[in-house]
């Protein structure tokens, strides 16, 4: 803070605002806001409105609820101490909101701090609205921005309660209230928590709003505000006498656009209301201080826009401008020769009309390019189309339900549909077909189903699905699975049919070590499933054919193969179940895996050992990876590598140790490509 507030930008900005706080008295400020502070302060009371209609006040001169009131009460109350005009206390609430609001989009956007002084400080929207107009609608955006800043923070009961501080500052903001309710119910990382928001929304509501209905001063002045009707002035007049009112109509076209997104993050989020606020000002004959409203999607847009974008932003706030003076003349001060009248200077009204008609066209021109860039390139808005599907493909033992657990994990099973093959098995364990076929031969699973449920999940469709119980051998009633962003298909056919290969965005195969496969399938059928020693020996010999003919051979159709295998060849034969076993990890990837700074990270943050492999024609690469990490180091490695990937993850992912944190990260970055790719194509 300390390097901002001594930045040139910073200082004349501040310089100007004091400027304007000393020498300019809005209308606004004398006629109506510091006489109301004035007579509230005077004497103190609970229900200030009424005192103010008790004493002859006009109703336009408050129209605002508790907090507005209470945000202006402390610089009021020093001023009037001090014997200082109240309206430089006026104008001192006025810059430390202004500051307030400057620090938090600080801290939302990545943005510079030279090119957030810029375009928000030096801002002419906020100088003239707020300085020279004298509206206070910094106020309630610097509360719904909070409100916006503990949501990204995952904090929802402030969200909340600074949700509710806003409406209660001013009653316009409640426009924002359904899309928090959509991005929080479209965002199943969130979506759990979402009782928490509802709890901080309860109790601003009682500790705000509630008190302010008891004052019918205060309703009475809110209610009878003329700024209220001004959504209602665009309408197209239908036969018989009905109305459409444009303003409400485009603000329900943007709430459903908002909810037809299936998961939203928090850039989409912001976007689309703020884009809902800019076309409910443009369409509306607003006061000058509703434009404050679309200053973060403004300054947000212009953080991450090209210089095309930013031209254009300067020439809507300089239009802005013009427009402003021109068309609310009558609040400026006198000059001679000019008496506020329409017909005061010739043509005055035609040419603020065309300045008028200039801005509007340059803001609809803006609200495009915001959708375009912010919004229909967004990953989550092209990921809301179609699910992202995993292929993950392996012999029996091999540990593909173990893998996908831990890719679950990491998105959470909020996001994550698992569709197992073993849920395919065309006869329970107990038919006798089993004793001529093995589970490996694709004759004895319904693969057909499996791959129509896949397509239709993967359509965002639902599905009836079975599960097949180990323990009992049976298949369970059919159920209804529905379709999530991440679709995990595993099996051991998996990757065998052409129509199942052409859904995965991703395709993986895990090639474990046989000794090691052995291993821990007699681990699992003996002490899991319940299967005897002689039984599971017997079906490997059984299997075998099975598995060169029509498991294996899968290995090649897949984008990355996963191999696990012992540090030594005859680790097994001594360890006797005396020591903990200790593996490598071999990565073939045949689409690339960003392999000089995943080996980079695995050694300078991981401390594990890496070989690398790459084919004559750079096709495929292989890494040998030998080492013990922990889940921490995983995290950090995937946060360098892959940090965007971090936006679709849970709220707390489930970072695992060893051998299956290293398969985590190296998954997560073909994830992280593969989507590009997907984006790209």
């Amino acid at each position: 803070m300390k390097k901002t507030v001594l930045n040139p930008l910073f200082l004349l900005g501040l310089a100007i605002r004091i400027l304007l706080v000393w020498a300019v008295l809005p209308a606004p400020v004398s006629n109506w806001y510091v006489p109301f502070l004035d007579a509230s302060t005077s004497q103190l009371s609970l229900d200030p409105w009424g005192v103010w209609l008790a004493g002859g006040g006009t109703p336009a001169a408050f129209p605002y609820g508790y907090v507005m009131w209470l945000v202006f009460l402390p610089f009021t109350l020093v001023c009037k101490l001090l014997g200082m005009p109240l309206a430089f206390g006026y104008g001192a609430t006025l810059i430390a909101a202004d500051f307030g609001l400057m620090l938090l989009l600080q801290r939302l956007l990545n943005a510079s701090e030279r090119l957030l002084l810029a375009i928000y400080w030096l801002s002419p929207i906020v100088i003239v609205a707020s300085y020279v107009f004298g509206f206070n609608d910094l106020v309630p955006v610097l509360l719904l921005t909070l409100s916006l800043y503990f949501v990204r923070r995952a904090r929802l009961s402030w969200a909340g309660a600074t949700a509710v501080a806003a409406i209660s500052a001013k009653l316009s903001m409640v426009i924002a209230l359904p899309f928090f309710l959509i991005y929080l119910l479209h965002n199943r990382a969130l979506r759990q928590h979402l009782r928490f928001f509802a709890k901080g929304l309860a109790a601003g509501a009682v500790l705000v709003l509630l008190p302010f209905l008891f004052s019918g001063a205060g309703v009475a002045m809110l209610f009878t505000n003329p700024e209220m009707g001004k959504v209602y002035r665009l309408a197209f007049n239908l036969d018989g006498g009905s109305l459409i009112y444009l303003v409400p109509f485009v603000y329900l076209l943007m709430l459903y656009a908002a909810w037809r997104i299936r998961r939203l993050n928090f850039e989409l989020f912001t976007a689309m209301m703020g884009i809902a606020f800019l076309l409910v000002v443009l369409l509306t004959p607003a006061s000058p201080g509703w434009f404050i409203w679309v200053l973060p999607l403004l300054v947000a847009y212009q953080a991450s826009t090209d210089r095309i974008g930013i031209v254009l932003t300067t020439g809507f706030s300089v239009l802005y401008v013009f427009s402003s003076l021109l068309l609310n003349h009558g609040v400026l001060p006198q000059v001679d020769g000019w008496n506020g009248g329409a017909d005061a200077l010739p043509g005055l009204l035609l040419v603020s009309s065309l300045v008028h008609t200039a801005m509007v066209a340059t803001g609809v021109v803006l609200a495009v390019r915001i959708w375009r860039e912010t919004v229909s390139h967004n990953d989550y808005f092209r990921l809301s189309r179609k699910p992202f599907v995993i292929g993950v493909a392996g012999d029996s033992g091999a540990g593909k339900d173990t893998f996908s657990d831990a890719i679950k994990g990491l998105f959470g099973g909020h996001s994550v549909t698992t569709l197992s093959g073993d849920d395919y098995h065309l006869w329970d364990r107990q038919k006798p077909m089993w004793q001529v076929m093995t589970h490996l031969n694709p004759m004895a699973n319904d693969l057909e189903g499996f791959a129509n449920d896949l397509v239709t999940l993967t359509d965002g469709k639902p599905i009836n699905a079975r599960h097949y119980n180990h323990t009992t051998g049976r298949m369970s009633r059919p159920f209804v699975t529905h379709s999530n962003d991440f679709i995990i298909a595993s099996g051991l056919h998996a990757l065998y049919l052409p129509i199942l290969r052409q859904c995965y965005n991703l395709s993986v195969y895990l090639d474990i070590d046989e000794s090691l496969r052995r291993h821990f399938k007699i681990e699992r059928d003996v002490n899991k499933r319940g299967h005897t020693l002689e039984k599971v020996l017997t079906s490997f010999e059984r299997r075998e054919p099975d598995s060169a003919r029509f498991i294996r051979p899968q290995a090649s159709h897949a984008d990355l193969v996963l191999s696990l295998q012992p540090i030594h060849p005859r680790m097994l034969d001594t360890m006797k179940g005396k020591s903990e076993l200790r593996f490598k990890l071999v990565v073939r990837s045949r689409h690339g895996l960003n392999e000089l700074s995943l080996t980079r990270v695995l050694v300078g943050i991981c401390g594990l050992h890496v070989d690398m492999q790459v084919s004559a024609d750079g096709y495929e690469v292989e890494l040998a990876i030998e080492g013990e990490t922990s889940a921490q180091d995983i995290e950090m490695a995937a946060r360098m590598i892959s940090p965007r990937i971090f936006e679709f993850l849970d709220l707390q992912p489930e970072w695992k140790d060893g051998v299956m944190g290293l398969m985590q990260l190296v998954t997560l970055s073909h994830i992280n490509q593969a989507l590009t790719k997907r984006f790209i194509w």
